[in-house]
């Protein structure tokens, strides 16, 4: 049976919390996709941007930012979570697309430690 895509999920801990705001975010789903030879198309947040502080998260395993850059041929997300400085990465694509390239680059975007990564031939 003939490969439909991949899907690489990544874990990096020990990140700059401080690179996870909307327009850091913003530009490494613009560098990434060059990187990776992708054409974005929607970017879609959920976070706690514009809720009045009584209203946002404060749990350490809920307090974050959470986006999805569509691209052409699927979708790219991320969920980080500021108070543990980690961050949660998805590529899926049926376009193939260099995954060693696309680790090394988020874990350098997000000052982070690779701790957990899978690539999954999807059929």
């Amino acid at each position: 049976m003939k490969p439909y895509g991949k899907e690489l999920i990544l874990d990096l801990h020990h990140c700059d919390s401080g690179r996870f705001t909307r327009k850091n975010i913003r530009n490494y789903f613009r560098k990434l996709c060059e990187l990776i030879d992708m054409e974005r198309c929607k970017l879609s947040w959920w976070d706690d941007y514009g809720l009045p502080p009584e209203e946002c998260q404060t749990e350490p395993h809920l307090k974050g930012t959470s986006a999805i850059q569509f691209i052409l041929t699927s979708n790219i997300t991320i969920h980080t979570l500021d108070l543990l400085n980690n961050a949660y990465i998805n590529i899926f694509s049926c376009k193939d697309f260099d995954a060693d390239a696309a680790m090394k680059f988020s874990a350098d975007w997000f000052k982070g430690e690779i701790v957990n990564s899978h690539l999954i031939e999807r059929k």
